[in-house]
């Protein structure tokens, strides 16, 4: 039931049109059975006038009756789906609208651990799993309550003896239907709605790499994950409908077996009593009317199989929806100023064993460049990520300007930093429009300063429409370092004053190498920089470079201080330097 209340509360106005479409469904089903007794009728008439059909009889009203209520019947139906569509179509959209309004507001940390895949399949595919139930499957809840009870009034109401007779197979078959419909069931749904997720996942993921795979010839291995998440589904899929094979046959020898039960009854009472013409006229309506529970049977699978689809449906969104959001302070302060200050900071990652970020403290004024290095997974982007609030500290506090990050109101923050990650992100619209991103009021002397300032002029020039040009699908396609100039222009376009880079270079080739150096170089000018890179020459100008060890600072100082130290950070120096002079070596060797 809590089920039904959650969805209905996405009804909005149209949350009447539930109970208006049960109640026109129970209606509807009477309408259905009125058919039976009018036929019926019309045979026991014809008994009593040995087959005669007389103009003063009842049989031709009985045939419009049966008609009239046929036809309303579906009538009736009609209405019903119509009012279950409308309501089904409103909790449809007010779900993907309302999980969407609350994905809009998780922190940027959340993407990290939810890729794309797995957040459009849980939105789309658990809407319209809701949206199925209501418009199909709730509105026969009624009648499959309503119709056996009628149906049993009336079977026993005729004649009690052939009304036990026909239930025995009928009590057999509820009997199978319920052992195959308990806990099994529900834990096969939850599994095989699990499976769909990591298959739509996987697909993503494979059909996004195509290029990648293609590139380094990597095919069969790539497949593999995706290959083996469709055998998993496959497997599973099997395996449970194979145990659904010998009670599924013994279900249906059951429920279809009354025939059998019924004539063999009939015949005992006809030889014990002597009514032929009342047993045969009452078994001739048994006939009829006892298949009625065999529907109803399979329409309470069918609506208990929906339902527990509808329930994991909605404790998957959920779920999903269910992350903590960014606590907003109830009185934000302004920032005025932008130095940044790590104060004993501590975070793990939710369910991790170990600190991400162990006791980190330091300081960069404003104005000022602050970078990290150390080696992958020591814990330098998860420093870098606290500043824009991907998550929050568990404990000590992010300042800036004085303020802590989680007093400040989120818009506000990020209206204060720009971050460039090596990951780069481009929309499929038009390169101006992507540009402006960082700032929809711009002008356009405002966007070709960017441009500018981006080093990436040569790039707007050789298109064939200019900023105007589409990227991505219908559009142009640009390399990786062009992507990165384009993202460049758009934060300096942003004019945040403080920056977070990490590893914005990672990528490039070394001509776009030296142009994203200078486009960096404007953006950084005279703002408050805390930077990641694995390429060391890029960090020797800091005014501050911290190591980076098991989410500890282990170094600090500048590039000058560290060298003399000789300690970890001189070690990368001498390894990467060595790792440059191999690599030059290698190309002049095959020259």
């Amino acid at each position: 039931m809590n089920t039904l209340k959650n969805l209905q509360q996405y009804a909005g106005k149209r949350k009447i049109l539930f109970p208006l479409s049960m109640i026109t469904s129970a209606i509807s089903a009477l309408a259905g059975m009125a058919p039976f007794i009018f036929i019926w009728l019309i045979v026991k008439e014809l008994f009593e006038t040995g087959g005669v059909i007389s103009p003063s009889g009842n049989i031709n009203t009985y045939a419009w009756w049966t008609a009239g209520s046929a036809i309303g019947s579906v009538i009736l139906y009609f209405a019903t789906l119509m009012c279950s569509h409308l309501a089904a179509f409103r909790v449809e959209s007010n779900l993907r609208r309302e999980a969407m309004r609350k994905i809009v507001r998780m922190p940027l940390g959340f993407f990290d651990n939810n890729t794309s895949g797995r957040i459009r399949k849980i939105i789309d595919e658990n809407a319209g799993i809701t949206h199925g139930f209501l418009a199909h499957q709730m509105p026969d809840l009624a009648a499959t309550i309503l119709i056996p009870v009628v149906a049993l009034v009336l079977i026993f109401a005729f004649d009690w003896q052939l009304g036990l007779a026909c239930m025995i197979p009928v009590v057999a078959s509820m009997i199978l239907m319920m052992s195959m419909m308990g806990g099994k069931s529900q834990q096969f749904m939850k599994t095989y709605m699990t499976s769909l997720e990591e298959m739509n996942t996987e697909a993503v993921e494979y059909v996004r790499g195509i290029p990648v795979v293609k590139v380094f010839q990597q095919t069969i291995f790539s497949f593999k994950n995706f290959h083996k998440c469709i055998m998993n589904y496959n497997e599973m899929v099997i395996r449970y409908t194979l145990s659904w094979e010998k009670p599924m046959s013994a279900y249906t020898v059951a429920i279809n077996s009354f025939i059998f039960v019924l004539a063999p009854a009939a015949i005992l009472l006809i030889g014990n009593t002597g009514d032929f013409a009342g047993i045969l006229l009452n078994f001739f309506l048994f006939v009829l009317v006892t298949p009625v529970f065999s529907q109803s049977i399979m329409r309470s699978m069918y609506l208990q199989q929906a339902f527990g689809q509808a329930s994991e449906a909605i404790g998957r969104l959920d779920k999903l929806t269910g992350f903590n959001l960014i606590p907003v302070a109830s009185n934000p302060k302004p920032v005025e100023k932008f130095d940044i200050c790590f104060d004993k900071v501590f975070f793990s990652y939710p369910e991790a064993m170990q600190n991400a970020v162990d006791d980190v403290s330091f300081i960069i004024p404003q104005g000022k460049a602050v970078a990290l290095v150390g080696a992958s997974g020591s814990g330098k982007t998860t420093i870098a990520r606290l500043v824009p609030r991907f998550w929050d500290a568990n404990r000590g506090q992010v300042i800036i300007g004085g303020i802590n990050v989680k007093d400040i109101d989120p818009k506000e923050l990020m209206k204060h930093v720009s971050f460039v990650f090596q990951n780069t992100k481009l929309f499929k619209t038009t390169l101006l429009e992507n540009i402006k991103y960082g700032n929809p009021d711009a002008t356009i002397d405002e966007v070709d300063r960017a441009i500018d300032m981006a080093q990436c002029r040569e790039i707007i020039d050789k298109q064939p429409l200019g900023l105007n040009t589409k990227i991505g699908t219908e559009g142009t396609y640009l390399s990786g370092g062009e992507q990165q100039r384009i993202v460049l222009a758009r934060a300096i376009l942003k004019n945040a004053p403080i920056v977070v880079l990490d590893e914005a270079t990672a990528f490039a080739d070394p001509e776009n190498e030296h142009l994203i150096h200078q486009a960096l170089a404007e953006l950084t000018k005279g703002k408050t920089v805390l930077m990641i890179a694995h390429r060391l020459t890029s960090i020797t100008d800091a005014d501050n470079i911290l190591v980076i060890n098991k989410g500890k600072i282990a170094e600090q100082g500048t590039h000058k201080e560290l060298i003399n130290k000789q300690g970890i950070y001189n070690n990368m120096w001498n390894e990467y330097q060595q790792s440059v002079r191999w690599t030059i070596g290698k190309e002049a060797a095959h020259d």
